[in-house]
């Protein structure tokens, strides 16, 4: 009986807070190693990780996210997070980048034809200052297309329940064309993914899909704005 093998060219994924070990708040899932979780627990956690996406555990790439706008081009596996980076790119098949959420817009980019990945933390600073764009640029470098890239956003803060000042909604809106909302209170707030859309498109990337469920309302995800100490749940692409 002959087998059928999977010939995706690419591997996109979105873990929740379910099916893990680890303990109240961090229950548990929890993917994030800097968040005051048990270091075993996460170890765990990133080991079934692993094993799910039938990729040995030093295949992944993680990140030191810092809501920065730096982008990272990564030629192989690291022993140790990516320093100070809120993206990273690749054209290394079997290497995973992980982006690490709990609010923030996790942003899985892909050209299949040319074999270019990456992975970004599209926090509002980061955002706001500019990583998608810088991205999509070095991922052109690498023999990406806009045209050919798809795009993919996980879950986050929605619209409206990201309550936040109305300078700094002004000043976002100002970076980001797009993302300055009235919250479901009526107060002024910011959707992040509704401003990256907006950018993508005028970046030339066309394939959009965009997970419309908000972490502060759904429990089934980590929320720092709902529950201050928490967990992280993570976006992960890679070439098989």
């Amino acid at each position: 009986m002959a087998l059928t093998k999977d010939f995706r060219p690419v591997r996109k994924v979105f873990t929740n807070r379910a099916g893990g070990v680890s303990a109240a708040p961090y229950d548990s899932f929890n993917l994030g190693d800097h968040v005051g979780d048990d270091p075993a627990a996460v170890a765990a956690n990133r080991a079934r990780l692993a094993s799910i996406l039938e990729l040995p555990a030093e295949r992944l790439v993680w990140m030191e996210q810092i809501h920065s706008n730096t982008v990272t081009v990564v030629d192989g596996p690291v022993t140790e997070p990516v320093e100070a980076t809120d993206a990273i790119v690749t054209t290394v098949r079997e290497l995973a980048l992980v982006v690490l959420t709990a609010d923030c817009v996790p942003l899985l980019l892909s050209d299949d034809q040319a074999g270019v990945i990456a992975a970004v933390h599209a926090g509002r600073m980061s955002a706001r200052n500019g990583i998608v764009a810088k991205t999509v640029s070095a991922m052109v470098e690498l023999g990406a297309e806009p045209a050919r890239i798809h795009a993919l956003m996980g879950a986050a803060a929605s619209g409206k329940n990201y309550e936040v000042p109305e300078h700094m909604a002004n000043d976002v809106e100002s970076k980001l064309p797009g993302s300055k909302v009235r919250t479901a209170k009526g107060t002024w707030g910011l959707d992040i993914r509704a401003g990256l859309i907006r950018q993508l498109l005028s970046l030339g990337v066309q394939a959009i899909d965009s997970d419309p469920r908000c972490t502060i309302d759904e429990e089934s995800f980590f929320s720092y704005r709902r529950e201050g100490v928490t967990g992280r749940q993570a976006g992960i692409v890679w070439l098989p």
